[in-house]
């Protein structure tokens, strides 16, 4: 038998992925996203693998809402885990894109984990909160600045949340992929060293989230690489990312 899994950001990508692959594993889903259309074409999807799903369209970058969305689904069965996956890149670096960039990817991730903290917390059984970040956010890099810097963001915050909310028995994951395919990645012109399909994404990330895996850094070339460029001195860094391709 399933768990119940939340997800957002489930209309496409790795979102989507990861519902279809836990409707095949016999979870309870609940997902939204932002488009009716795509949201309702991957719920049926699941319907048809033999899932039971509530599909809604949420702004997760609405504090109120989010909450609200999460005590619905709760009370219609207790959420045992929380894919807070919804996220969009940057394009043009322009003041418009750069604030909704951090707005959904920092303001609707932050929504998302402090309702799934606070529901687990009353529910008084162990859960555990998957945070999609990226390879990005082993940054900086000057070809996504805001992406990479949100991305970043993600990353530490939910790695510091693992440890200081395991004696509560809350889980804490994040995922690091590098390039899969989704919407986003659909619009890239740069070079996508080891690319993958959502669905292969989405079985190594349920694999690892089954094990409790604290950081699911994936594929491991990429990792390796920008662990690599973290690292090193930051005039070296900066010279290594001046022949990065621009990302348009």
């Amino acid at each position: 038998m399933g768990m119940t899994t939340l997800i957002t950001g489930a209309s496409s990508g790795i979102g989507e992925a990861l519902a279809l692959a836990s409707a095949r594993r016999g979870d309870r889903l609940f997902i939204c996203g932002r488009n009716q259309e795509r949201l309702e074409a991957v719920a049926e999807k699941c319907r048809a693998l033999g899932a039971t799903v509530s599909a809604k369209v949420v702004d997760v970058t609405n504090e109120y809402m989010i909450p609200w969305w999460f005590d619905l689904c709760n009370a219609e069965s207790p959420i045992d885990r929380v894919f807070a996956n919804a996220g969009v890149a940057t394009g043009e670096e322009t003041e418009a894109n750069v604030r909704r960039t951090f707005a959904i990817n920092i303001g609707g991730t932050l929504n998302t984990v402090l309702a799934a903290i606070d529901i687990f917390r009353r529910n008084r059984r162990p859960g555990h909160i998957v945070i999609t970040s990226s390879i990005a956010g082993y940054g900086p890099l000057k070809s996504c600045p805001s992406y990479s810097a949100t991305k970043s963001c993600l990353k530490t915050w939910g790695l510091s949340l693992r440890g200081m909310l395991a004696p509560e028995g809350i889980r804490v994951s994040v995922v690091c992929p590098g390039f899969v395919r989704s919407r986003i990645t659909d619009k890239n012109t740069c070079p996508m060293p080891f690319f993958l399909e959502a669905d292969k994404a989405a079985e190594i990330i349920l694999s690892r989230v089954d094990r409790n895996v604290g950081l699911i850094a994936f594929p491991w070339p990429m990792r390796l690489a920008t662990w690599g460029l973290s690292i090193l001195p930051f005039r070296l860094n900066e010279l290594i990312n001046r022949f990065l391709p621009k990302k348009a």
